[in-house]
């Protein structure tokens, strides 16, 4: 299926399901997502995107409608190159109350989407969920989406304060691996995973993450 040629109603019909973790660790932050999207009871389409990189040093997990969630990152990436140019560095905090005022303004039409907002500042690392009612809540580790329930035991269980980005990495393939066992909305084929360290946002390689 070609997402590109669905038209707007199509979009908002279309969800990811989704399980999607965020790890705020000693010297990063890990995102991670599975990358099914179901239509009803269909599964239409077994590698949807659902982390993206939002600046060189920003990226996101994103859940709901597709269409919501696609119009979502393009705005919030034209808002930080903006802010950027008038105000040069933003903060993670500043990107989550930017988007969560986005949404908030769209309350009583709101969009299907639930994002986690992680990347490094001035100040550290962070983490932000997102949801519809233009909440922003900061956290060390996070869960969305139908799965998150699942991946949430894995979590609560393993994580700890001085985890490095490596041990995150490898929590957050768990936990998404553990909501794709139970979770008939999360699965597809790949789990993807990206960090956010001092050198910036990249995508974990897939042989790394074949190998946990």
């Amino acid at each position: 299926m070609d997402l590109d040629a669905l038209n707007d109603e199509q979009r908002r019909v279309l969800k990811t399901g989704t399980t999607t973790v965020g790890i705020v660790c000693k010297d990063g932050v890990v995102l991670a997502s599975e990358s099914k999207a179901t239509m009803g009871y269909m599964i239409a389409h077994k590698e949807v995107k659902k982390v993206f990189q939002i600046d060189d040093f920003i990226g996101a997990t994103t859940a709901g409608g597709v269409g919501d969630i696609q119009a979502l990152i393009r705005l919030i990436k034209a808002e930080i190159n903006l802010y950027k140019m008038n105000r040069g560095e933003i903060t993670i905090n500043a990107v989550s109350t930017l988007l969560g005022n986005i949404l908030h303004n769209n309350r009583y039409f709101p969009l299907l989407a639930v994002m986690l907002i992680g990347g490094k500042d001035k100040t550290g690392f962070h983490l932000y969920s997102l949801f519809p009612d233009g909440s922003a809540i900061e956290d060390k580790f996070i869960s969305t989406g139908s799965g998150s329930p699942f991946a949430y035991g894995v979590l609560e269980d393993n994580f700890k304060s001085d985890l490095s980005v490596n041990d995150a990495i490898n929590i957050a393939v768990r936990s998404i691996k553990s909501a794709r066992e139970r979770d008939i909305a999360s699965g597809g084929k790949k789990i993807v995973v990206a960090k956010v360290t001092d050198k910036g946002f990249e995508f974990v390689d897939e042989n790394i993450i074949k190998k946990i």
